[in-house]
């Protein structure tokens, strides 16, 4: 009688990996599968910011404010509040499993090879569609810059996609392309570029904030929450999508120095200082131009600028910050999603083209330029407002399993060591989930819809491909 293939015997159906087994097969506590340690608390913290700041402030502020009307600010406290108890699940997590794969690493050790897969292919939305979707708005903010240095913008043309009423979006195409190019040098070199990015965006905003505040009138705030609670919900359904990015700081668990103290910190950082700069921005733009006039436009805080000093240096100033912040979006995000299938590829879920390891650069280079061409195709082409909502709940998901999993590990191992302990456990958790199914809530039943056609088509390649292959199992690996 011939013997079942082990990836389908009944013993195995949730299939967890050990965190210690994690952290030796990814070398995390030495130098991580080829990667060098090489970023310190200062470059992973400016690594947050470049993941976090960029479109969301810059280009997504205006649609945020069409939703909730001068109550957006208790939009962006709202979306922060659900981020900081997810940030302290995934500062527990990152401190006690230092490995590149983030929040599937985290499934993987705690709820199980195909809650892991799931997640991963969440993570893959989220990474792609926000890289296409931040690099659509660095070609709007090009333009803006482009007029504002020398009176001229690209064609329409050339620089949006058939949805947009262009005919491709070539610089959303252009820095996806740098930005892999940098990646591929290597770490050392990419972390220094995005440390001066995300120090120059920073001192952007707040030049933005002292212009803006000095036309700032408190009539504008009034009426407050012009569109109801229900107007605040939609809002901060939004502005989450100006905080995706900040779970990519766990992405480096392998190429950051001492990692069990550094992540933590660099995650809490991060959270705090860009949700003070993100309230502060919301309140001066509205302040100073009032919502009606900043809902739904495109670049408005150049046009902010530009109305306050009735100059248009002032805008191309912002213009330039925005094009920066954003592409230091690109590369992090990039950055991040290249771990997470390299992550994938070792244990067999994915392609091993993932894991190759150049030992000249020690990235994964030919893994980096597949997730470039891939990501340049939608940026390229496609009109993304249609999904943006669909990466905001699948990010969502993705966070809400965060906090499962801080639960699950605190049962299943609780002599592990942790450096960062989340508070109030295990309210804090508790809460992280619950906001997150408050925020994804308000994206929509269209948008659940979508998310469970996608769910369903990643269920399916996990049976067709991952389970088969998982290496966990063909290698004799523990189970659950």
């Amino acid at each position: 009688m011939r013997r079942p293939h082990p990836a389908f015997s009944p013993a195995d159906r949730r299939r967890i990996k050990p965190p210690r087994q994690l952290i030796a097969e990814s070398g995390a506590d030495l130098e991580g599968h080829g990667l060098r340690r090489t970023m310190g608390l200062f470059q992973l913290v400016c690594f947050g910011v470049g993941a976090i700041v960029g479109t969301g402030i810059f280009v997504g502020l205006s649609d945020s404010v069409a939703k909730a009307g001068p109550a957006v600010v208790l939009s962006f406290v709202l979306a922060a509040v659900t981020c900081v108890f997810t940030a302290f699940a995934f500062a527990e997590l990152g401190g006690a499993i230092p490995v590149s794969g983030s929040s599937y690493s985290f499934a993987y050790a705690t709820l199980g090879e195909r809650t892991a897969f799931l997640v991963g292919w969440c993570l893959l939305l989220e990474y792609g569609v926000s890289v296409s979707a931040v690099a659509v708005g660095w070609s709007q903010y090009l333009n803006e810059l482009l007029n504002s240095l020398v009176g001229w913008q690209l064609p329409a043309a050339l620089s949006a996609g058939p949805g947009d009423g262009g005919v491709v979006n070539l610089p959303a195409v252009v820095v996806i392309l740098l930005a892999a190019a940098l990646l591929v040098r290597g770490v050392r070199e990419s972390a220094r570029a995005t440390a001066a990015m995300a120090v120059l965006k920073i001192g952007i905003l707040l030049l933005f904030l002292a212009i803006a505040f000095t036309a700032f009138k408190a009539g504008h705030l009034s009426p407050f929450a012009t569109h109801g609670a229900a107007g605040v919900t939609a809002g901060a359904s939004l502005a989450f999508f100006s905080y995706i990015g900040f779970d990519a700081i766990t992405t480096a668990g392998e190429e950051v120095k001492n990692p069990r103290r550094n992540i933590p910190i660099a995650i809490m950082i991060c959270i705090g200082l860009v949700t003070l700069l993100y309230c502060a921005v919301a309140l001066a733009a509205i302040g100073g131009l009032g919502a009606d006039a900043v809902g739904d436009r495109p670049a408005a805080l150049s046009l902010i600028v530009n109305q306050v000093t009735g100059s248009s240096f002032g805008g191309g100033v912002i213009a330039f910050g925005a094009v920066v912040a954003i592409a230091s979006v690109v590369l992090a995000v990039m950055y991040g999603q290249t771990r997470i299938l390299m992550s994938m590829s070792r244990d067999g879920l994915v392609p091993r083209v993932f894991e190759r390891v150049s030992p000249k650069t020690a990235t994964p280079g030919v893994n980096t330029w597949i997730v470039a061409l891939v990501f340049a195709v939608p940026a390229a082409f496609a009109s993304l407002d249609a999904v943006v909502n669909l990466t905001t709940i699948g990010t969502l998901a993705v966070m809400a399993v965060v906090n499962i999993a801080v639960v699950a590990l605190r049962r299943s191992e609780p002599e592990l060591k942790r450096s960062f302990r989340v508070p109030l456990y295990p309210v804090s958790p508790a809460l992280g989930v619950g906001f997150c199914l408050y925020l994804m809530y308000g994206t929509g039943w269209a948008t659940w819809l979508q998310f469970a056609v996608f769910l369903l088509a990643g269920a399916v390649l996990y049976a067709c491909y991952g389970r088969a292959r998982s290496r966990l199992v063909r290698g004799g690996g523990p189970t659950a």
